[in-house]
């Protein structure tokens, strides 16, 4: 069986995640670098990956890497990787890509040598000097760092967070793969409440409802590879059919999706039903700082306004005190709190227990994490 290099791209700070799901599907690891695994896998891994990695941002087929410190580097070392393995004499090929700490520092420059050398291959290859580019799109990604060149072919098309559920969200929306990694740091559990009192258009509650119902999240959409000629229909066939027979629908798991906001409730509940969640989430209009307990076992996830977008710094200062006043009150209850806002533990009034670093798109953003029984506050300087 023909074994293929893959490299699975994400947001910084979700690398572990994403190397974990690479892991429960069963293929091996090679490489982590900030923002991509590096992996081997046979065809299948094309349809699977997709269909199954919650946490990352695309999938590529890595075609090589070299050194490339100069445009006759680069050229070269384009023009000796295997293009036509995937692209045909009609298909297009546009190239995109970046380059980091490196001596070729001009994209567009980079582009073009790219572009040129993959012509020149495909040249020799299938005898002609012109090609039309009205078949299917095998789209060239290049990434230069530190004066070595990675070139890859995209299999996803739109970004994997696009799952397809969410048509509409707020003036601050969050990333599906944020989402996603935020709902797996507080590990929910189906006799522990899941609640977003600043739930928007529903991202982190749908994100832990598939999560507990082990739903795919690529199960609502399409991708770019499934164009491509060389995976085999049934390939994609049997990749839908195992992520259908792996839901586990009978959960008993639970999730509130409350926002001050009416219409973001109207938003939620739509996506909830293009997602197949309405039965594990309760959206309903509250007031974040009025959540209350009931008696019940539970945990807070959200992913309150920054003082950027949504807010002035000034206000989200004083929702963020207010936020820990009203949880304090939330007994025993694990909250975790995304937020970009400098000095959020002076304002809200408690030193977390834990702080993981995570990327909202380039925002750089800290996850709070509150999960030991309360304590007098002694953490209460000012900002």
């Amino acid at each position: 069986m023909t074994t293929y290099t893959y490299v699975a791209t994400c947001l910084f700070g979700l690398e572990k995640f994403v190397g974990e799901e690479i892991d429960a599907l069963g293929y091996k690891r090679l490489e982590t670098i900030d923002g991509r695994i590096t992996f081997e896998g046979d065809i299948s891994a094309i349809a699977r990956c997709n269909m199954w990695l919650r946490c990352a941002e695309r999938l590529y087929i890595k075609m090589g890497d070299f050194p490339a410190r100069s445009f006759t580097e680069l050229f070269d070392g384009v023009r000796a990787l295997p293009w036509e393995m995937w692209i045909g004499r009609d298909d297009a090929f546009p190239v995109k890509g970046h380059s980091v700490r490196s001596a070729l520092t001009s994209i567009p420059d980079c582009q073009s040598i790219v572009k040129k050398a993959v012509v020149d291959r495909l040249s020799e290859e299938y005898g002609v000097t012109w090609f039309c580019e009205e078949g299917v799109k095998y789209q060239i990604d290049f990434f230069i760092m530190n004066d070595r060149a990675t070139l890859m072919i995209d299999t996803s098309g739109a970004p994997l967070y696009k799952r397809g559920y969410r048509l509409e969200s707020g003036g601050a929306p969050l990333r599906e793969t944020l989402a996603c990694a935020m709902a797996k740091t507080s590990r929910p559990k189906e006799d522990i409440l899941f609640w977003d009192p600043f739930c928007g258009s529903g991202t982190i509650p749908i994100e832990a409802s598939l999560l507990m119902t082990n739903t795919a999240p690529g199960s609502f959409r399409t991708f770019a590879s499934e164009d491509f000629y060389d995976i085999d229909l049934k390939v994609w066939k049997d990749a839908r059919e195992e992520a259908k027979s792996l839901q586990r629908l009978d959960t008993a798991f639970t999730a509130y999706a409350s926002d001050i906001d009416p219409k973001m409730i109207e938003i939620t509940r739509a996506n909830l039903k293009r997602a197949g969640m309405e039965k594990y989430v309760k959206p309903f209009v509250k007031d974040a700082l009025t959540v209350g307990a009931g008696g019940m076992k539970g945990s807070i996830i959200c992913n309150p306004p920054y003082g950027e977008r949504l807010m002035t710094p000034f206000q989200a200062k004083k929702l963020y005190g207010d936020m820990g006043k009203a949880f304090e009150k939330l007994t025993n209850w694990q909250i975790y709190i995304l937020t970009s806002a400098d000095g959020f533990e002076h304002a809200y009034g408690k030193k977390a227990d834990k702080v993981r670093k995570l990327y909202n798109g380039m925002l750089k953003c800290n996850l709070y994490q509150y999960y030991k029984p309360s304590t007098p506050k002694t953490f209460v300087k000012k900002m």
